[in-house]
C-alpha cells in the first residue's frame, strides 16, 4: 500500500456500485499499517504479550499434574495423590489469576489504541478541504469512525491476544502430545488437513463477504445521514414514501449480504466440530487399546486427551480468529485510506504567517475557477477585482453566480484553476491556512446551530 492515496481510491458517491476497487483486503497485511498506534505504548504491550505467555505455559503443564493424580490411583497411600491435587490447585490458581491479568491489560491496551485511532481519523477528516467531503458522504466517514472502529477494537482487545494464546498452546500442545504417545500424536494429526480444507475452501469466500457486508452498512449509513439532514427538503417535496422506501430496500441489501456471511460462516463452524471432536473419539478409541495392553498408562491417556482438546480447541478458535481478523483487516483498510488521503488543497510547506494587524487589502487576479465534481461548468471566468485596505464592497448577483464561490477561493477551501489572490501583498496560497482563516470573519447564509 503507498503512503499517499488520493480521493479517487476512496469510495465516493458515484462509485457504490463499483466494488472492483474496493476488494483490496485479500490478505492480514492492512493490519500492519495499525503498527503505529501500538508503538507509544511498547511497555504496556510487553507487559501484556509477557502474561499471555505465562499463561499459555500454565496450560500447558496443568495437564502433567492432572496425569500425576490418575497413576497415583495405584498407590495404597494418598499422599501422592494430595500432594498432585495441591499442585494442579496451585496452577489452577495462578492460571486463573494471569488470566484475569492478560484480560485486563490487553482489553485497555485495545481501547486506548482504539481511541487513539478515532481522533487521528477524526482529525485528519476536519482538516480535509471541503472538495474531500463532496467526493464522499458524511454518513460514511461516520460509519469507518464507528462500525470499522469497532471491529477493530474487537481484534486488538481480544482476537489478537486470543490468536497468540493458541498459537502457543497449539504449538506447546503437539509437542507435549509427541512426547507422551507419538502413535497417538500421529493419529490425531491425520485429521488436521480435514479441519484446514473447510478453513481454506470457505475463508476466502467468507473474506469477501465480510467486505461486501461492510461496504453495505456503509451506504446505509450514508443515504441515512444524507436524508436526514435533508429533512426538511424531503418532507416539502413529500418524499418521506420514497425515502423511507430507498432505505428500506438498501438495508434489505445489507441483510440478504451478511445472511450469506452467516451462512458460510455456519456451515464452517459445524464441519470444524465435526471433524475435531471426530478426530477426539478416534483417539480416545485407539488410546484406550493401548491401555489396554499396557503400553501407555492411564495417567498418560488422561494427559493426551488433555492436550488434544487444548490443542483441537485451540485449531477451532484461530479458525474463527482469522474470520475475525479478515474482517478487522477490511476495517482498517478503509480507515488507512482515509488517514493516506492527499489533501487536494494542502498546506504551504513553508506557510507565511499574517502581519498583525491585518491592512485588509484584497486582490483577485484573473481568477477562472469549476467545482473538482463538476468539471465541465465554469462558475468564475476570468474574475478581477481590487479592494483597497478599509473599502467596503457588496458583490451583487444572482444565485449561482459565484459570489459564495469567491469567498470559499478567499479562505482556501480550493484552489483557483487560474489566477490568484492576495491579501495584504501575500499570496494567499502561501499563507498558513490557520493565519489567513482567523483574520477573516465569515457569517454564512444558513449558520449552523451546534447542539
Amino acid at each position: 500500500m503507498t503512503n499517499k492515496t488520493t480521493f479517487d481510491s476512496i469510495k465516493t458517491s458515484d462509485e457504490k456500485t463499483n466494488r472492483s476497487e474496493r476488494a483490496k483486503s485479500k490478505d492480514l497485511s492492512y493490519l500492519v499499517g495499525l503498527s503505529k498506534f501500538f508503538l507509544p505504548y511498547k511497555v504496556g504491550l510487553g507487559v501484556a504479550t509477557a502474561v499471555l505467555i505465562l499463561t499459555a505455559i500454565l496450560s500447558l503443564i496443568l495437564p502433567l499434574a492432572v496425569r500425576g493424580i490418575v497413576d497415583s490411583f495405584r498407590n495404597e497411600t494418598s499422599q501422592l495423590t494430595d500432594r498432585y491435587f495441591l499442585i494442579a490447585v496451585i496452577i489452577a490458581g495462578f492460571l486463573a489469576l494471569g488470566t484475569a491479568a492478560r484480560y485486563y491489560l490487553v482489553t485497555r491496551l485495545g481501547e486506548r489504541i482504539v481511541a487513539d485511532l478515532r481522533v487521528a481519523v477524526f482529525t485528519r477528516v476536519i482538516n480535509m478541504s471541503p472538495e474531500f467531503f463532496e467526493r464522499i458522504l458524511t454518513g460514511e466517514i461516520l460509519s469507518r469512525l464507528t462500525t470499522d472502529t469497532t471491529l477493530i477494537l474487537s481484534v486488538v482487545s481480544s482476537s489478537i491476544s486470543f490468536a497468540m494464546r493458541n498459537i502457543l498452546i497449539f504449538v506447546g500442545g503437539v509437542a507435549f502430545m509427541t512426547y507422551t504417545s507419538a502413535k497417538l500424536t500421529g493419529l490425531a494429526f491425520l485429521i488436521v488437513p480435514l479441519i484446514l480444507l473447510p478453513v481454506l475452501a470457505l475463508g476466502n469466500k467468507l473474506r469477501k463477504l465480510s467486505r461486501v457486508s461492510q461496504d453495505k452498512i456503509a451506504d446505509t449509513s450514508g443515504i441515512a445521514s444524507e436524508l436526514l439532514v435533508a429533512v426538511q427538503t424531503v418532507q416539502a417535496n413529500t418524499n418521506e414514501t420514497f425515502s423511507a422506501e430507498k432505505f428500506h430496500a438498501m438495508t434489505e441489501d445489507s441483510f440478504l449480504v451478511a445472511k450469506k456471511r452467516i451462512l458460510i460462516r455456519s456451515i464452517l463452524t459445524a464441519m470444524l466440530i465435526f471433524f475435531v471432536f471426530t478426530g477426539i473419539v478416534a483417539v480416545v478409541w485407539f488410546g484406550a487399546l493401548n491401555v489396554k495392553d499396557g503400553s501407555m498408562t492411564e495417567g498418560q491417556l488422561v494427559q493426551f486427551l488433555i492436550y488434544s482438546v487444548l490443542v483441537a480447541g485451540s485449531v477451532a478458535a484461530l479458525s474463527e480468529t482469522f474470520g475475525e481478523l479478515q474482517r478487522a483487516a477490511g476495517a482498517s483498510e478503509r480507515l488507512l485510506e482515509i488517514l493516506a488521503v492527499d489533501d487536494n488543497v494542502p498546506e504551504c510547506k513553508e506557510p507565511v504567517f499574517l502581519n498583525k494587524p491585518v491592512n485588509g487589502a484584497l486582490s483577485f487576479k484573473n481568477i477562472s475557477f469549476n467545482y473538482p465534481a463538476r468539471t465541465k461548468v465554469k462558475v468564475i471566468k476570468n474574475f478581477n477585482l481590487e479592494i483597497a485596505a478599509g473599502e467596503t464592497i457588496a458583490l451583487v448577483g444572482p444565485s449561482g453566480s459565484g459570489k459564495t464561490t469567491l469567498f470559499q477561493l478567499l479562505l482556501r477551501f480550493y484552489n483557483p484553476s487560474t489566477g490568484y489572490i492576495s491579501l495584504d501583498n501575500f499570496k494567499v496560497g502561501t499563507l498558513s491556512k490557520k493565519s489567513l482563516r482567523e483574520n477573516i470573519s465569515l457569517v454564512p447564509q444558513d449558520p449552523i446551530i451546534f447542539g
